[in-house]
Order: C-alpha cells, then sequence, then structure tokens
C-alpha cells in the first residue's frame, strides 16, 4: 500500500485525521488554546529579536571598525548590506532547504532544536573579530531562524480553528514583537558604549542568545499538533491531546463522521518537494513566491535600516537609537490593535490595505526632518509593516494542506529571504546614489506590486477548515 493510501485510509476512517480536523475546528475559543498560542509566541520571542538586531547594532558594527556603512562595490563583503545579506541567506537556506523536517519529524521537536541551534551560532558570532567570521556565523544562525520561523506558523495554523486564526496570528505576532523594544533599548543603551570593555553590540547578542534558552522550559507545556499526528497514523496520541484541547474549552466530542460547523475536509495527499510545482499546489506556489519576495522590501528595507536612515538624515548615532526605540513600541502594539477586525475580513485585502499604508508613510518618513513627524510616520510605518506581517504569516500556511504545510510554506517564505539578502545591498546602494527618498521609492514600487498580485490572484479563506 503506497503512502497516499495509508493517508487516505486513516483519514477515511472514523476518528481518522479528517475527523481529527473536524474536531479541531469545531472548538470554541479557550483560555488554554491562548496559552498555547502565547508561549509558542515567547518561543518566538528570540527569533524576532535576533532579526531586528541586524538594524540596531548596525552602528555599533561600524564604530567597532568591523563593518562599514556603505560600500563602493555593489556587493561589498565590508559593509552593513553584508551583515543583512548574510541573516537573510542564512533564513533562506532554512527554510527553503530544511522547511521539511517539521513535517517530517514534528513540529514540536523542531520547534526545539532549532533556537538552540541558533543559540549556539549566535554566542560564536559575538566572539568573533573579522568581519568574514562574523558574515559566517551570522548565516549559520540564520538557518536556525528561517527553520523556527516555519515551524512556528505550521503549528498555530494547526492548533486553532479558522475562526480565532487571524487573532491567533495578531496575538502571535504582537507577543512575539515585545522582543523589538527591548531590543532596540538595549542597543540604545549598549552600543554606545564597550561594558567591561566588550564591544557593546556583542553584549545585545549575547543577552538574546541567553534569553532563547527559555525554550527548554516551554517545549515542555506545548503539545504536538495532533492534525499533524493524525496525518502520521499516531491516531491514539492525537485523539489524546484533542481531548485535552475540548476538555479545556468545555467541548464535547462529536460522533464520529457528525460536523458541527464545517463540511468533512478533503484527505491530504503525502506530496515531494517536486509535487509542489504542479497542480493543485503550483499556482498558490507561485502567488506567494512573487509576494514574499516584494513584501521583503516594504519590512525589511525599514525594520533593518532605521537607525542608519535616521544617521542619513542628520540625527547622531545616540539619537537615531532612542528614536528607533521609540518607534520599535509599535511593534508589540499594533498587532494586538489588528486583532480587533482580523478575523472579520479576507487576508487578501488586510494585506492591500497595509500595503496602501506603508507607501504612505514611508514617502511621509522619507520626507519629515522634525523629530516629531519622523517618530509619528515611523510608528505608523511600522504599524502597517506589522498588519501586513501577522495577515501573511496566517494566509500562506493556512492556504496548503497538512501533509504539505511547513514545507510549502518554507519554500514561498524563502522568496523574501532572497529579496531581503539582495534587499541589503539595494538599500546601501540606493541609500548612497539617492538618498533616503531613493530607499522608499525602491519600498512603494515592491508594494505596488504586491497589492496587484494579491487583489487579482489571491483566494479567499476566511471561516475555511484546514485541509478543505
Amino acid at each position: 500500500m503506497s503512502a497516499a493510501d495509508i493517508d487516505s485510509g486513516y483519514a477515511a476512517a472514523p476518528g481518522g485525521a479528517d475527523e481529527i480536523s473536524r474536531r479541531l475546528e469545531a472548538l470554541p475559543a479557550s483560555a488554554y488554546e491562548w496559552r498555547l498560542v502565547i508561549l509558542l509566541s515567547l518561543g518566538g520571542c528570540f527569533e524576532i529579536y535576533d532579526l531586528f538586531f541586524t538594524g540596531y547594532i548596525a552602528p555599533g558594527l561600524t564604530r567597532s571598525g568591523l563593518l562599514t556603512t556603505t560600500t563602493q562595490a555593489f556587493f561589498g563583503f565590508s559593509g552593513i548590506g553584508a551583515f543583512v545579506a548574510a541573516t537573510f541567506a542564512g533564513l533562506f537556506a532554512g527554510t527553503f532547504f530544511l522547511g521539511f523536517l517539521a513535517d517530517r519529524f514534528g513540529r514540536r521537536a523542531i520547534f526545539t532544536w532549532a533556537l538552540l541551534g541558533y543559540t549556539l551560532a549566535s554566542v560564536i558570532m559575538a566572539c568573533q573579530t573579522s568581519s568574514e567570521g562574523l558574515l559566517v556565523w551570522r548565516f549559520i544562525a540564520g538557518i536556525g531562524i528561517g527553520v523556527e520561523i516555519i515551524t512556528i506558523d505550521a503549528y498555530i495554523t494547526e492548533l486553532v480553528p479558522s475562526g480565532m486564526r487571524g487573532r491567533a496570528f495578531a496575538v502571535n505576532q504582537s507577543v512575539m514583537f515585545i522582543s523589538v523594544p527591548v531590543v532596540a533599548f538595549l542597543s540604545w543603551w549598549l552600543v554606545p558604549l564597550s561594558p567591561y570593555g566588550v564591544d557593546g553590540w556583542r553584549w545585545v547578542v549575547l543577552i538574546g542568545a541567553a534569553g532563547s534558552m527559555i525554550i527548554w522550559v516551554l517545549r515542555l507545556f506545548v503539545p504536538e499538533s495532533p492534525l499533524w499526528l493524525a496525518r502520521h497514523g499516531r491516531m491514539e496520541e492525537a485523539i489524546q491531546i484533542l481531548g485535552a484541547l475540548e476538555a479545556s474549552a468545555g467541548a464535547t466530542s462529536p460522533r464520529p463522521g457528525s460536523s458541527p460547523n464545517a463540511p468533512p475536509a478533503k484527505a491530504a495527499a503525502k506530496a515531494g518537494f517536486a509535487e509542489l510545482f504542479k497542480p493543485p499546489y503550483l499556482s498558490l506556489v507561485a502567488l506567494f513566491m512573487v509576494f514574499n519576495f516584494c513584501q521583503a522590501f516594504g519590512f525589511y528595507g525599514f525594520a533593518n535600516w532605521v537607525p542608519t536612515l535616521l544617521v542619513e538624515k542628520g540625527i547622531t548615532v545616540t539619537k537615531s537609537l532612542q528614536y528607533s526605540f521609540i518607534v520599535a513600541f509599535a511593534y508589540p502594539i499594533a498587532p494586538l490593535l489588528a486583532a480587533s477586525f482580523a478575523d472579520r475580513f479576507e487576508r487578501k485585502w488586510i494585506i492591500c490595505g497595509a500595503s496602501v499604508a506603508i507607501i504612505a508613510f514611508g514617502i511621509a518618513f522619507s520626507q519629515f526632518t522634525a523629530p516629531a513627524l519622523l517618530i509619528l510616520s515611523g510608528v505608523l510605518l511600522t504599524a502597517a509593516n506589522t498588519t501586513m506581517s501577522y495577515a501573511y504569516h496566517a494566509y500562506q500556511t493556512e492556504v496548503f494542506p497538512t501533509a504539505v504545510r511547513a514545507r510549502a510554506a518554507g519554500l514561498v517564505y524563502s522568496m523574501s529571504r532572497i529579496s531581503a539578502t539582495f534587499s541589503g545591498f539595494i538599500v546601501a546602494y540606493m541609500l548612497r546614489v539617492a538618498g533616503v527618498s531613493g530607499v522608499f521609492g525602491l519600498i512603494t514600487t515592491a508594494m505596488i506590486v504586491v497589492m496587484i498580485t494579491i487583489a487579482a490572484f489571491g483566494p479567499n479563506v476566511r471561516g475555511r477548515p484546514l485541509d478543505a
């Protein structure tokens, strides 16, 4: 019997994988489910911390003489652009080549080990004294973060019903983005200094690596995805975990074959990597590849360059880090505000609306010079970016079936890593030849492509059960 036949057999049987999907869809929101979302999100805090210190420690890297702000050569490997590129090259390797690990070995195991790999690589990176060593270990750390991001997205998607999935991802982003003002404050405080003779940027990296060890505690309180267990034939474990979810929500288990809130989900046949480039997956893969390639310019073109952009506008390093710290508070607050409408509108229209706001507030940021207006436009631009972020993280996981969810999401998400890798060089180049206005002209172009692509071809997903 083939793997697909086995998968279909479990799905068709009473209490099989499709029955697990129906029972998950019938779950009301409960305190226990929200605790699971928050615990997974706390694990993700350290990946966000790592992503964002890329920009915040940039002034410290240049101050220490390891890197320069810009380079004469487009692909200059002695500049900040190379540091950004190494980060996202690692993220690409993790999402593109290793996204399948969570589909093969389970969400829980990869959630744990990927972050520990990142921690070790970050500690070694903080000890480097050459630009070459810095970039190599930055690349390796990025691999661990890339795997972690995809795993958490698949994990949350499979633990909550469709009716609360938008809010779950909004809360997920809010909790993870708490780390942004933390890293911004630590950078503002430490980067200009050298406590105990150690460069401040090294302290910022080591503090994040030390904090990430909390993952060993968090993993004890998070169960495996029951959908993943069911699709891999481990029905007894899946039913046990699902029973705990139902008991915590005060829900009664439906009779096999019943469908309280949704039509039965179809069995998802197992597929290899090559199958993602064939129907029925090909059109979705192509759509989200284009989307991810372009959205990264809007998000990371600002997020990774905030202090540097402010310095280029004539603000001192210390003041730029102070302003960046204030702007960073928008990261955890904006997704919480977005949770109020997260499940009321289709994901595609939320993404398009956020893209319009990114263009408007980005242009404003490039034109203002007064500190208050710079900070206000930076806050609003950040809020628009985080709104787009929570929406597409939910969107690009729920459109794919459980059997290929992590590897498909990893494949399409890897395109944002490719664009972010080159965006480091492109933004540095635009900053040198056209200034801050040129950087936001680039971001505007990317966001226009996002809007056209998603509005024209994005599927509707609101209220749909997984694997339907």
